[in-house]
């Protein structure tokens, strides 16, 4: 079976500068994404999780090229994003949208829903008045709300309806790509699932491909087709979501997994509470990232940096002794 990717990255890095000599040049860098090399297929839904702090959403940002990388690049139906022009980038714009993890800070309290979900069509300078006001009334049909609502305020709805009107704003120029940031952390569980289910519609109504960002396994395991587990800056294990979830390769990975709440006593596994804290971006450990809190570490992990290698079909790792 032949399977088209939408986006390629290859050896992505993206550091900042938080040090600075007194002549000006850098002497030291949070390295928040560190050579990643990652696919992401067209109609999939892909999921990057781990801990805060570990690059997930300035990941999403450069896949979106709203951080420019320090190096590397990424491929968007196999163009290279860095080699587009100011004006042609504005074109692309339409091809990819992001949902935001906020939905209190993510709208303008200045605007109506009308004119927030709106705007895209005066940016890109697309239909007339009337047939703007149409649009956007099918968009807020489409993702649950009614037709009333457009010309409301943000602060007077509740923080699902505010997402919907995010996903509204992020469907409006029908993209091929979505990254929705941690979409469901801000809501209640029970508006959480109306919004994953509402995703997962859209995705089949539309032909979406969406780029997950989220911490919350749980939520993972419910909308995903794969998953990347990232660590400090890298992808430590990229698989199938069931598989993943089944039968974990990396360590952290496995230790993840087993910090998801489950509520039958029978199912329930052994808790691996994972000793130390997370290294400094700035100054990662030598070999292998995730070593100093690894279980099951060797000699060899302390010196050597494991690569991002096919342990079994569609399967990736990068550790010296998947489990």
């Amino acid at each position: 079976m032949i399977i088209d990717s939408l986006v390629k990255i290859d050896r992505l890095k993206k550091h900042y500068s938080v040090q600075w000599s007194f002549f000006g040049r850098a002497t030291a860098s949070v390295k928040a994404v560190d050579g990643i090399s990652l696919t992401v297929n067209k109609g999939e839904t892909l999921s990057i999780v781990g801990e805060s702090g570990c690059g997930k959403t300035t990941l999403g940002r450069c896949i979106l090229n709203l951080e420019k990388p320090t190096e590397g690049v990424i491929y968007f139906e196999g163009r290279d994003l860095q080699g587009y022009q100011a004006a042609e980038m504005r074109q692309m714009r339409r091809h990819m949208q992001m949902i935001f993890q906020d939905p209190y800070a993510s709208l303008n309290p200045r605007k109506t829903v009308s004119r927030i979900v709106g705007d895209a069509f005066d940016i890109h300078g697309m239909l007339n008045r009337n047939e703007r006001h149409r649009r956007v009334l099918e968009l807020l049909d489409i993702v649950g709300l009614r037709k009333e609502h457009a010309q409301r305020y943000p602060h007077e709805f509740s923080g699902g309806q505010r997402q919907r009107i995010g996903v509204a704003r992020a469907l409006a120029l029908n993209p091929k790509l979505v990254v929705a940031d941690e979409p469901v952390s801000a809501l209640d569980v029970s508006v959480q699932a109306q919004i994953l289910n509402l995703l997962s519609e859209l995705q089949t109504r539309f032909d979406l491909t969406y780029v997950f960002i989220s911490h919350d396994l749980s939520v993972v395991r419910h909308i995903s087709d794969r998953v990347a587990v990232m660590y400090l800056g890298k992808i430590v294990e990229v698989g199938n979501c069931r598989d993943l979830f089944s039968q974990p390769l990396h360590p952290y990975t496995e230790a993840l997994i087993s910090a998801v709440p489950i509520t039958d006593r029978k199912k329930r596994g052994r808790r691996i509470i994972l000793v130390g804290d997370v290294p400094s971006p700035i100054n990662p450990p030598a070999g292998c990232r995730f070593h100093p809190r690894c279980r099951y570490r060797q000699s060899r992990c302390q010196d050597q940096e494991p690569l991002l290698e096919e342990v079994s079909t569609d399967r990736w790792a990068a550790c010296y002794f998947p489990l």
